[in-house]
């Protein structure tokens, strides 16, 4: 992957060899830090870069800083601009992937979440496919739980929680899938190794609740509304047993990085006739033009990067 020009360090933007942090730093030796994932999409017939729903993933960033006990003294709007000014600056005319990071910055030995020094900063880089086979995903029901609310809450991005992801990712491509899906101690579906997920049965769209143990993903948000208003879908919240996959007609993943992808073979059992279905296809479809900035009713989820310097 390329390295960013530049990074949003320390209250200003600075080449990317500046934003250093030193090895003692207590992000780094506890995983005392929380990040985001937003998306930017390149519109070649408008010569435009959006940012899909920066106000919604800055909210929620925020929202896992407070359970980490950081106060960043920033606003969600204020982080918008700085992402703006950042991404402007590296100059970007194709998709991109924002990393914004807050962490704990003193450079002490203890573990702890008050009366510590709070930083923030953002990158950016060029970015493609999270899951390369993202039209037939073949995946796998990991061995590993996804965390407890009450161990660490899955609803922050808080970046030591993501040890349980890498035990997860890991396992399932070395056994040769593409991703995995994981269970709750509940023994309920919770997610995917990063991304939330869906299935359809019998005509209906159905996902786990926000209360087993899941990220309250943007995209699965979007899905949600996309489904309803434009598909006219009923979409269901509720709990997911591991033998209901199998024998659903469709199933996909969704996320900033994975976007909508479709699902086609768990555990070596095709779902449905073991190609990407219908629902899946449209949704996909949906999906990719709304983020695009190529759907007037959803225009608003869409942030332009290069209009607000033609205006200065």
């Amino acid at each position: 992957m390329m390295l960013p020009s530049y990074a949003y360090f320390k209250g200003k933007i600075v080449p990317y060899s500046d934003a250093k942090i030193g090895v003692m730093t207590h992000s780094l030796n506890y995983g005392t830090a929380v990040f985001g994932g937003v998306r930017g999409y390149w519109n070649e017939e408008e010569e435009e870069l959006f940012i899909f729903r920066p106000l919604d993933h800055f909210t929620r960033f925020l929202n896992s800083a407070k359970l980490m006990v950081m106060d960043l003294g920033v606003t969600s709007e204020d982080m918008v601009n700085i992402t703006l000014e950042l991404v402007q600056k590296e100059g970007h005319r194709q998709d991109v992937y924002i990393r914004p990071l807050a962490y704990k910055a003193d450079e002490i030995i203890g573990v702890r979440l008050h009366d510590l020094i709070d930083e923030f900063t953002v990158f950016s880089v060029p970015f493609d496919r999270y899951v390369s086979n993202d039209t037939g995903a073949h995946v796998t029901f990991s061995s590993w739980r996804r965390l407890d609310d009450n161990m660490i809450p899955a609803r922050g991005k808080i970046a030591g929680a993501y040890v349980n992801t890498a035990f997860i990712k890991t396992d399932a491509v070395r056994a040769g899938f593409d991703e995995a899906l994981v269970l709750n101690v509940d023994g309920h579906l919770s997610e995917g190794s990063a991304e939330n997920i869906f299935m359809v049965r019998d005509g209906k769209l159905i996902t786990p609740p926000v209360t087993d143990n899941i990220l309250e993903g943007i995209t699965r948000r979007s899905v949600i509304e996309l489904a309803r208003e434009e598909l006219k879908l009923d979409v269901l919240e509720r709990h997911i047993d591991r033998t209901e996959v199998y024998l659903c007609d469709e199933f996909f993943m969704t996320g900033t990085a994975a976007q909508v992808t479709a699902v086609t073979k768990v555990d070596n059992r095709p779902l449905g006739d073991g190609e990407m279905g219908p629902i899946t296809a449209s949704l996909r479809t949906l999906y990719n033009d709304v983020v695009r900035g190529k759907v007037k009713k959803y225009r608003h989820w869409n942030q332009p990067v290069y209009e607000k310097m033609m205006v200065k």
